[in-house]
């Protein structure tokens, strides 16, 4: 992934993300990231739920291989309860996807979210207002 890239996120997303962290909390929480890569920026337009996922606190999971096929797939979300926003060597070494989007209590703003590329570089987020 090189330096540079955007991620591109609706307010609108960005405020189901937290709605969503906040009522599992303190519990982790998972979401698929749906969108499309141009050049050196990624939209996220959807939120996925993942099947089978598991919602612990200190954790959260999802069965890969229980995933579809789906090259629409740009990463994933999860929620660190705790607040930290930088990816543990667990978070890195089950990446999936090109974009991995942290956010942490109290979920209230850009300032609770960050994203990640694979190699652990934190990315440019930028909210889209309507």
């Amino acid at each position: 992934m090189k330096a540079g890239l955007t991620v591109l996120v609706s307010e609108e997303l960005l405020w189901a993300i937290f709605e969503g962290a906040l009522k599992l909390h303190p519990r982790e929480t998972i979401l698929l990231l749906r969108g499309k890569k141009t050049e050196d920026v990624i939209k996220v337009s959807e939120l996925v739920i993942p099947p089978l996922a598991t919602y612990g606190q200190g954790f959260t999971s999802l069965p890969v291989h229980m995933l579809p096929m789906d090259f629409s797939i740009v990463g994933t979300m999860h929620s660190h309860p705790s607040g930290n926003l930088t990816p543990s060597p667990a978070d890195l070494n089950h990446f999936f996807g090109l974009v991995l989007m942290i956010v942490g209590y109290p979920y209230k703003g850009e300032e609770n979210m960050a994203v990640y590329s694979r190699s652990g570089e934190r990315l440019t987020l930028q909210v889209v207002k309507p």
